[in-house]
Formats: structure tokens, C-alpha cells, sequence
């Protein structure tokens, strides 16, 4: 069976890969091939410039998310076995060994050590490698039918990215973030043994470690959550940040509480998903547990008034 395959890291499967695929789908359907999407297991830059890129999403969120959108295969690869390949010898490469007969080349997509820049070159080493190349225009406002492409300062169009995406959920916008993903961000992680504090309070917490270390937190704060437990969707309070508090100053570390409001029983050692859907407030640090007792119960009240976002996609 001929395929058609796209490459990228395709972190956070946003609505900018959302319509590629779509594109990718359609191709596929029209020509009677499998649609294949190549991607890393690890962030390409981490290993070409020594950075610790966090991630919108683990490799099996990301694995599951192409595999949703309908992509008949996913192909991850470690991108130190095909670094120092020219795009000829990586399309020859996806020829041989999958089948691919045509690349969908994303708008701003590079690819092999020759580092090709003109969209005709990577033509020519495809029609060397027996491969056609295929060059996908950028998504447009219309296309995405998206708020998050306006930049608010020059009032211009952006391109949906994975790094602004990060940089919405770093500066804490969470609902931008929302919308560019088309869907809620989520964090993942089995429920862990903490100190106890929520509980003491009136509030016990379930605190999360996350599954993947290299997952991207969001800006330290409040924030309203979603969980779902034995089939039953509950809201809740999550808090991400150093507990100022009752912090240890010796030893200060992060930490995921979620609150879960209308829930009782025991979720030490499960796993178990968040969808975050506001940001409340900053973290904070208060002067009594009184008065950190008072703005938790404020954060559950306000959380309750605050609807659910509609279905993104």
C-alpha cells in the first residue's frame, strides 16, 4: 500500500496540524493511499541545540491525538538515527522502508542535514529519491475560524504555532491556549501521598505527579479543572506552585493539588487527567491558614459559576 506522509514534531496536535491533516486525509482518500504522519520521539531541538524543551504533550498524548484525527499510521522515530541525512536520503529512506511515495511539506517545514531552503529544491531531491514533494499553504483565520490568530498588538495574523501555545500557557492564558489547542489542556500524572495540608484545611486535595516529567506546567496559580472519575465528570480546583504558605523554605518544590469538589473517597496510586478550563489568581502567600481556608472557599465558589467552555472541534 502507497502512502502519503507528512513530517514534524506535531507537539500539541493544535488546529494549525488539525487542518494539515485535514489536507493529509484528503490527499490520501483522492489517490486510494494510507495517510502517515513521521514524528520524534524526543523534541529535535533538545538534541541539535542542548535545550529542555517542555512539551504540550507526552508521546502517548500526542501518539493518541494523530491516531484521532483520523491518520491511518503514526511512525516515531529517534531523530539521532536520521540526523545526519540530506532530505534526499531521508525521503529515500521513508520510501524504502514505508512505502511513502509522496512528503506533504507543512508551510514553514524544513527538513535533512543539507538544510534545503527553497521549497523547489526539496522537489528535485524527492523526484531523486522517487518521492513527490507536495508544498501545503499556511492556514488562514478563515480556515482555522479562530480569535487566537490576531495579534493584539499589531492586529495581524499569526500563524497557530506549538510555541506560542507555550508561551500562552507560561504567561498563564490558559483560555488562548485553549483555543489555539481546540480542545482544553490537559495534565496527567498518578495521584501521590502530600502533605496533608489540604485535608487539615477542610479541603483535601489529590496531588498529582506527572507521568512524564518533560510535560509543560502551566504559570504557577489557581486555576478550574475538569476530572473525570468512574464515568463521572467533576469540577475542581487545582492549584500549581510552592505552596507559599506553609512552604519548606529548605527544600521548595512545586506541587499539583486539585480539589475535587463533590468527591470523596480514596485516589492514592490512580491515575487520573485534569482538562484545565480558567485561570483563577496567582498563587499566593497568605498571612494565617485562616485566611488561606477563606480564598479556597472563594476559588470553589467562583469556580462553580464558570461554565464549561463548548466543544472546541
Amino acid at each position: 500500500m502507497e502512502r502519503i506522509a507528512t513530517i514534524g514534531m506535531f507537539d500539541g496536535v493544535h488546529r494549525g496540524h488539525q487542518f494539515l491533516l485535514r489536507e493529509l486525509l484528503l490527499q490520501a482518500r483522492q489517490r486510494g493511499w494510507q495517510s502517515m504522519v513521521v514524528t520524534f520521539f524526543d523534541h529535535p531541538r533538545n538534541l541539535l541545540y542542548g535545550t529542555a524543551e517542555r512539551l504540550l504533550t507526552t508521546r502517548d498524548e500526542r501518539k493518541a491525538l494523530l491516531e484521532a484525527c483520523g491518520v491511518d499510521k503514526v511512525v516515531m522515530l529517534e531523530f539521532s538515527d536520521i540526523q545526519q541525512q540530506t532530505a534526499e536520503e531521508f525521503m529515500r529512506f521513508l520510501r524504502e522502508r514505508y512505502d511513502v511515495s509522496a512528503v506533504m511539506m507543512g508551510y514553514d517545514h524544513r527538513f535533512g542535514s543539507d538544510r534545503l531552503t527553497r521549497y523547489e529544491d526539496y522537489v528535485q531531491a524527492g523526484k531523486r529519491a522517487g518521492v513527490e514533494v507536495i508544498h501545503f499553504e499556511e492556514a488562514t483565520s478563515s480556515d482555522l475560524a479562530t480569535d487566537a490568530m490576531n495579534d493584539a498588538d499589531s492586529g495581524e495574523k499569526n500563524p497557530i504555532s506549538s510555541s506560542r501555545i507555550r508561551k500562552a500557557l507560561q504567561a498563564g492564558e490558559i483560555e488562548a491556549a485553549n483555543e489555539m489547542l481546540g480542545r482544553e489542556y490537559s495534565l496527567y500524572g498518578k495521584v501521590v501521598h502530600g502533605k496533608g495540608l489540604g485535608t487539615r484545611l477542610g479541603f483535601p486535595t489529590a496531588n498529582i505527579s506527572l507521568s512524564d516529567p518533560d510535560k509543560l506546567l502551566p504559570k504557577d496559580g489557581v486555576y478550574v479543572v475538569e476530572t473525570e472519575i468512574s464515568g463521572i465528570v467533576y469540577r475542581a480546583v487545582m492549584n500549581i506552585g510552592t505552596n507559599p504558605t506553609v512552604q519548606d523554605r529548605d527544600e521548595p518544590r512545586t506541587y499539583i493539588e486539585v480539589h475535587i469538589i463533590g468527591f470523596e473517597g480514596n485516589l492514592y496510586n490512580q491515575l487520573m487527567r485534569v482538562e484545565i478550563l480558567h485561570r483563577l489568581r496567582d498563587e499566593q502567600r497568605f498571612d494565617s491558614l485562616e485566611a488561606l481556608r477563606s480564598q479556597i472557599e472563594a476559588d470553589i465558589r467562583q469556580s462553580e459559576t464558570l461554565a464549561s467552555p463548548s466543544a472546541c472541534l
